[in-house]
Formats: C-alpha cells, structure tokens, sequence
C-alpha cells in the first residue's frame, strides 16, 4: 500500500456481482491498484445466496472474518457453520476450497483478506474450469 487507508463499512458504495440470478455485493477497502502483498474486502450476502462460487486457489490464501449474521461455508471436508465473531482460514490448493453461503433470513457481512501474488489460478471444481488471473490476461478456461 502507498498510502494509510480508513474505511467504514456503512459509507462504502458497492459492486453487485450478479451471476445466474445469484448476487452478492462486495465493498472495496484496498483497491487492486493500490496493492503489491494484500487485498481486502467487505463481501454482503443477501439470504438465499452465495458469494462467488465454490473454488480453490494455487498461489493466494485467504482469511475471513464473519461481521454479522449466520452462514454457511462449503469446503473439501463438508459444510461448516458460521456465525459474527468466526474466523476461518483458507491455504493454497484443494483443501482450500470454499464458497459461503447464506442460509439465514438476515444478511451475511464478513471481511475476505486475501494475498495478492500473480499469476494466479483459481479452480472452479464444480465447472472442470479454471480462472486465469494476471497482470496482462484474465479469463475462465476448460480445464
């Protein structure tokens, strides 16, 4: 990062990712530009839906914090129940992967901080695709 950066969550404008007729909203704190080693984002989950899709990643790992409501995570070893207050850590590679899911009737916040190293890629188990993430390419591919 160049700079300090302070964020409050209720003042954020957000990104509405829809996909399939499932949507999620993720809140920026680190902006992809401004970091070299780390990112970080609020992630919102309406009741009945998931953020992002169930993948594993090969170079970054990831953390979440649970702010507020009841969720679910998918991982490699069945499905595990979070509440606010939860941390859960991903590592690198297939017993890394996840998707959250809100299963609740209240909204789901949590903060996703991630490593930032590229090139990266991102496996999409229940589509045999991966995502290819770099500086000069970005794209979902058969695998």
């Amino acid at each position: 990062m160049e700079n300090l950066i302070v964020k409050n969550l209720d003042t954020l404008n957000g990104e509405k990712i829809d996909r399939d007729g499932n949507a999620f909203t993720v809140k920026t704190i680190i902006p992809d530009a401004e970091t070299s080693k780390c990112r970080a984002n609020f992630v919102e989950v309406e009741p009945g839906n998931y953020a992002y899709g169930y993948h594993y990643h090969e170079a970054n790992e990831e953390v979440f914090y649970f702010i507020s409501g009841e969720g679910v995570v998918r991982t490699l070893d069945g499905e595990i129940k979070v509440k606010a207050g939860d941390v859960i850590g991903f590592p690198t590679g297939e017993k890394g992967a996840h998707v959250v899911k809100n299963e609740s009737d209240e909204k789901l916040v949590y903060i996703d901080f991630g490593t930032t190293i590229l090139p990266e890629i991102a496996h999409l188990p229940d589509f045999n695709k991966i995502m290819v993430i770099g500086k000069e390419v970005n794209g979902v591919y058969d695998k």
